[in-house]
């Protein structure tokens, strides 16, 4: 019998608050009071939040992907190709803003359309893995169902930021207000799916699991009520992803040798700090002198877009890179995540956690290819 401690990522506590309970917290009231500035705080402290929440989930991934020779030789798309890729784009990008922005303007767009593909995916990832946990699955339909709503508001985001950043959006408006209009079609269709679990298995899904479900229309909501307040939703979505890999980083220190207690306890320690560190140095230190190495080899306006530049290959490498390394039909990324637990039942699938958009399809087929094995 698994216990509702072994039954977590963390704890069940903090699962809830990461994967959207503290964004219903926060965010409903903040709807409910009618405000339409939603940011609250000035540019520093979102520099600081950003630099302390949102980068380390980044440095996360990175940690994960680059941690051994072996790692990086099995993945070498995730680990090299792909991040030479985006910095030979990016290093003509710098060099032809003398001229035009063009290039920079597509590297912005692709890593926002790519955001949408991410923020959906994870949160089909996350339902999936509390679903497990609860020792749940979702069926073909219901499955269907589920991601269909979530497909529905990866459509609206794409729209929502082409509304947002058009110089004039009026010729796009009426087709933002018809996908807005098919959010609620999305929770309609959602919702009928987590009825249909609740009809065939006699209970409602994991808390987490809805919760998860929910906050990414409370997301969404915000975003469309204050466009600059997507910050916040970008700290969310950071939470949610936060526990997946400190728990792979605690079941493979717990599993690399015999420590003590205080010995676990201090390297999850140097872990975080780590995390933190190298956090700070990239959001604080690197766009500054990059700025600054740039304009004196380019110019003022290369200069000013190098910044802009390393966040967003940051962005798409880490888009990419989760859609690499977090498939759990891999044996190695499911004792990882899941060491800390008692084995599955032999019956039990595997389901793909924290999933991103390049290979959701193609998980749910291994998943039953998977079941069928077992």
């Amino acid at each position: 019998m698994t216990t509702s401690r072994s039954a977590a990522i963390l704890s069940p506590v903090v699962d809830f608050l990461f994967v959207g309970g503290l964004s219903l917290i926060v965010f409903v009231p903040l709807l409910l009071s009618g405000r339409t500035d939603l940011v609250l705080i000035g540019a520093g402290a979102q520099a600081w939040l950003g630099a302390l929440i949102n980068m380390p989930h980044f440095m996360a991934s990175y940690r994960i992907v680059y941690r051994s020779r072996e790692m990086i030789l099995k993945h070498r798309w995730a680990s090299i190709y792909m991040p030479a890729i985006l910095l030979a784009y990016a290093a003509v990008a710098v060099w032809s803003a003398q001229y035009t922005n063009a290039l920079v303007v597509v590297y912005v767009a692709a890593a926002s359309a790519y955001l949408a593909w991410h923020y959906t995916g994870q949160v089909w990832g996350m339902m999936a893995s509390y679903a497990y946990l609860g020792g749940l699955r979702f069926e073909e339909r219901e499955r269907r169902l589920v991601r269909t709503s979530l497909r529905i508001l990866l459509a609206w985001h794409l729209t929502w930021f082409l509304y947002t950043q058009l110089r004039d959006p009026s010729r796009l408006r009426p087709a933002y207000l018809l996908v807005s209009a098919g959010t609620l079609v999305a929770f309609a269709l959602g919702a009928v799916g987590l009825w249909q679990m609740r009809r065939r298995t006699g209970k409602l899904p994991p808390a987490r699991a809805l919760v998860a479900w929910l906050a990414i229309f409370v997301w969404y909501a915000v975003m469309a009520r204050d466009p600059k307040a997507i910050f916040w939703i970008q700290i969310a979505h950071a939470l949610q992803y936060l526990a997946f890999p400190i728990r792979v980083e605690m079941n493979r220190t717990t599993a690399s040798t015999a420590r003590s207690v205080g010995r676990f306890a201090t390297h999850m320690a140097a872990y975080g700090v780590g995390l933190l560190a190298v956090s700070l140095l990239i959001a604080r230190v690197v766009p500054g002198q990059a700025m600054g190495i740039v304009g004196n080899m380019f110019g003022e306006q290369p200069g000013r877009v190098a910044p802009i530049l390393i966040l967003m290959f940051i962005n798409i490498h880490h888009y990419f890179t989760d859609g690499v390394i977090w498939k759990i039909g891999n044996p190695e990324v499911r004792r990882d995540l899941f060491a800390h637990m008692p084995a599955p039942s032999p019956t039990a699938p595997a389901p793909r956690p924290v999933a991103t958009a390049p290979s959701l399809g193609q998980a749910t087929a291994r998943s039953r290819r998977a079941s069928a094995r077992h």
